[in-house]
């Protein structure tokens, strides 16, 4: 098992690389509209996808058919999340815009860990985990009161 310190590491990161998009894509939707930002973040990201793919023979790419149908929505999502985000932060603010991103990320995450639904690991929810998505959504009305 890898260590706490590792996972936390790539999870700041994550979040570093989320703090960062996000004030970027809405600098580039206010100026050239929000689908033409969101194809410009996604194109940007399949190319450098693209380079590692290209350099170790395109590893098990060929096999996206195996995927479920619904995985290919990801990318769907990923169009929702830049909109949202590039609508929020003109009006917000970034960091109220993101806790606000995130508390949602929170909610499906405990739905999804407490029906154990698309491959989670089951995590029931407890009274103290849901004290601390209170506590969340209290955060996020004081981040953007």
């Amino acid at each position: 098992m890898q260590s706490i310190f590792l996972i936390l590491l790539i999870g700041l990161a994550g979040g570093i690389a989320v703090g960062l998009q996000s004030p970027l894509a809405s600098m580039m939707s206010q100026r050239l509209g929000t689908l033409e930002s969101a194809f410009i973040v996604h194109f940007g990201g399949a190319i450098i996808a693209l380079i590692p793919i290209i350099i170790y023979g395109g590893g098990k790419l060929s096999e996206w058919r195996t995927v479920p149908w619904y995985a290919l929505l990801a990318g769907a999502f990923g169009l929702v999340v830049i909109g949202a985000i590039s609508y929020m932060i003109p009006r917000i603010g970034v960091a109220g815009s993101i806790i606000t991103v995130v508390s949602g990320q929170l909610l499906v995450g405990t739905i999804l860990d407490h029906f154990g639904w698309l491959g989670a690991h089951v995590q029931p929810l407890t009274p103290i985990r849901v004290l601390g998505l209170i506590i969340v959504m209290f955060g996020v009305w004081l981040t953007v009161k």
